[in-house]
């Protein structure tokens, strides 16, 4: 028998039990930062070396910290299922815990990208990016991330994901953030879809659908061993 295919949408809560920040806990402040000001193409054409030291110091955060509980259930629902995730968090734990189809809606941040030619991407060693790093082309690197104003290139390939879902599982998301948000619209009512949050996203009811008030690490070892119990013989 085939195998299930589960799709994943994770948010940052997903990462925030391992330590990093999430800037809407700071009321739009990304630790200390104006989000205006670091994740925007305003932003960068004002001041580069700006936006190139905060996601350096985002990057020095990042290796620092390790996959959480949620991280590593997600991993190991492989041995048993199909499992696609798309996160909206632009870190590697989901790689790093041992996840192997991740789809990054906004970009990853151990990543840079030509300014001059978008599909020029180099990965960066350590977490330094500096000005005058500088593509094959001559050109200034960016960080690889989508910033605000900025359209979702992976946007299509996820949606091509969650169609063909067998089980949906939103996890760490508010659910406020578009286009991101509105990949639960495209799930049929027929696939079970689990929500898993300490705090519950507004959700509209809808059949076959499952709220799980916790932490993204409990509750997604909760589901999984649910899953488990309901799909494998």
């Amino acid at each position: 028998m085939a195998r299930k295919k589960i799709v994943v949408l994770s948010g940052a809560g997903v990462s925030a039990e391992s330590g990093i920040a999430t800037f809407r806990d700071a009321n739009g402040l990304w630790e200390g930062y104006d989000v205006m000001e670091v994740a925007t193409p305003e932003g960068w054409r004002k001041d580069p070396e700006l936006v190139l030291d905060f996601y350096n110091q985002r990057r020095k955060k990042a290796l620092g910290v390790i996959p959480n509980d949620g991280h590593k259930a997600l991993a190991a629902l492989e041995s048993d299922f199909e499992v696609s995730i798309v996160t909206q968090n632009i870190d590697n734990l989901h790689e790093r815990a041992g996840s192997s189809r991740v789809i990054h809606l906004h970009g990853e941040l151990f990543k840079s990208r030509s300014t001059l030619d978008s599909g020029l991407i180099y990965d960066i060693e350590g977490w330094e990016l500096n000005l005058g790093d500088k593509c094959e082309k001559g050109s200034q690197l960016r960080p690889h991330v989508v910033w605000f104003g900025e359209m979702v290139p992976a946007m299509e390939m996820a949606v091509r994901e969650v169609t063909s879902a067998d089980i949906f599982i939103v996890v760490g998301t508010s659910l406020q953030v578009y286009p991101a948000a509105g990949l639960i619209d495209y799930v049929s009512g027929e696939v079970p879809t689990y929500i898993i949050d300490p705090k519950m996203p507004p959700v509209v009811h809808r059949d076959n659908l499952f709220l799980v008030e916790a932490p993204g690490g409990i509750g997604l070892k909760q589901v999984a061993t649910e899953l488990r119990n309901k799909f494998l013989d």
